[in-house]
């Protein structure tokens, strides 16, 4: 028979084990989440542009929000075009086919984040303005990335507050 406490730190560590695997698919699944939102924010303010210049203003400020200039991704260019006119066309009536193409779009440009060496999540997670303190705590930010006047404006979990409380600046809600 296990010694109990043998078998009460296995099933402690099986449970760390299962943590560290929801934080990392949250942090994953949240990050992609917010860029989508802020996309479909900022094609419904656009819609009133012809959709190729909307598209383009996206894109733009989305690499503003990431402090990067516009040939940043030159290799995944197309997937970001295409990404920022799906929601451009989606902001303009949205159909089961727009919402197909936001999706198809979406997974094109994880692919294409990943072909780089890179995912969308961590892009987000590690560049955006719009990041949520959280992320962090899941997934440092490499130091090649680290920008210490960005990331003290990321907010913190207050004191005695879980990590996950630690959300994005209040601009970006």
């Amino acid at each position: 028979m296990t010694h109990p406490v043998d078998a009460m730190l296995a099933e402690a560590d099986a449970a760390i084990d299962r943590m560290k695997a929801a934080a990392l698919e949250a942090r994953h699944l949240h990050a992609r989440a917010e860029l989508a939102r802020h996309m479909r924010t900022t094609a419904a303010k656009m819609a009133a542009l012809p959709v190729d210049d909307a598209a383009a203003a996206i894109a733009r400020e989305w690499m503003a929000a990431w402090a990067l200039d516009a040939a940043a991704y030159g290799a995944l260019a197309a997937q970001v075009a295409a990404f920022t006119l799906a929601f451009c066309l989606d902001a303009r009536g949205t159909t089961p086919q727009t919402r197909a193409d936001i999706v198809r779009a979406t997974a094109a440009l994880e692919t294409a984040f990943v072909g780089a060496g890179a995912t969308l999540s961590d892009e987000m997670a590690y560049r955006s303005e719009c990041a949520h303190g959280w992320w962090a705590a899941v997934r440092p930010i490499p130091e090649a990335l680290r920008d210490p006047a960005r990331a003290s404006r990321i907010p913190t979990a207050a004191e005695g507050r879980p990590f996950w409380t630690a959300g994005p600046q209040a601009h970006c809600r």
